[in-house]
């Protein structure tokens, strides 16, 4: 059966792409934030035409829960096509050091121009932008050092624009994360789904859910059988694998019946945490 293609555009992410384009001429460099485990996936199409020349870093958050290797040939990959980039993760602080000294840096034709007539260079002016819920407000936080945006793990939370003074030389402004307007691969919307980008409620989640399983059974095993002490070969069928991690974590209702609710959320969730080990789901 052909795969269903999501179609999620809330009004307020219509909103933040009209307030970024808005302010872009207030900015020297754009952000943009991408998931580490779907760099390709978590771009954002329109982004490219929107910013135009604008001088664009690319930021792989959530670094942590991709493998380093595949995360440094993406890297390599952003690099060859003339896009600065580079690994980060927000909450534990990796990356951020080199983030504000690439940012200075493309910034600075920009910064000091008006150097020459006496004036002292001013702070780099940057917009960070990414899809919902790759960790746009997290990263806000650890450049300014205080809880400045509010931080939920609800997609499309952050919605007022603000700006946030820091003391290392970077200004920032924040928008509203922004979302694709349509979904033209199948593929790519189940993982923006795996990943949170796509809100839980606008999707069926089992198989969804099975799915991921399928994916992680075949590219990352080890990650499920550590968590859930299942021998391998694992099997292929994403509905047996949830049955048997539903009876390994007690996920059983009167009379021995899988609770496949509670399984398909206990599943989601360690996914989303990293517990099922690093992973990398899109390809170069």
């Amino acid at each position: 059966m052909e795969e269903k293609i999501l179609q999620w555009f809330p009004g307020h992410m219509k909103k933040a792409e009209r307030l970024i384009r808005e302010n872009l001429s207030l900015v020297d460099l754009v952000i943009e934030l991408l998931d580490a485990r779907i760099p390709s996936s978590s771009q954002n199409p329109m982004l490219r035409e929107i910013i135009q020349d604008k001088p664009r870093l690319i930021a792989l958050a959530k670094a942590d829960l991709a493998p380093k290797n595949f995360t440094d040939s993406w890297i390599k990959k952003f690099r060859e096509e003339n896009l600065p980039s580079v690994a980060i993760d927000a909450v534990k602080g990796t990356g951020i050091k080199n983030l504000i000294s690439m940012a200075k840096s493309l910034a600075e034709s920009r910064t000091n121009k008006f150097a020459k007539y006496g004036a002292k260079p001013r702070s780099a002016r940057v917009m960070i932008v990414g899809i919902p819920n790759v960790g746009k407000s997290s990263l806000i936080n650890r450049l300014a050092g205080a809880n400045h945006v509010k931080i939920e793990n609800r997609p499309g939370v952050t919605r007022a624009k603000q700006w946030i003074k820091i003391a290392d030389g970077l200004d920032l402004l924040d928008t509203p994360g922004i979302l694709y307007p349509k979904f033209d691969d199948a593929e790519v919307a189940l993982k923006l789904s795996w990943t949170y980008a796509i809100s839980d409620e606008i999707h069926d989640l089992e198989p969804t859910v099975c799915k991921l399983l399928e994916t992680l059974a075949e590219k990352f095993p080890a990650g499920i059988c550590e968590r859930y002490k299942l021998p391998q070969p694992l099997p292929t069928d994403g509905h047996e694998l949830l049955n048997q991690i539903g009876l390994k974590r007690g996920c059983i209702r009167k009379g021995g019946v899988l609770d496949t609710d509670k399984a398909l959320h206990l599943v989601l969730s360690e996914f989303r945490a990293g517990k099922l080990g690093k992973v990398m789901l899109d390809e170069i």
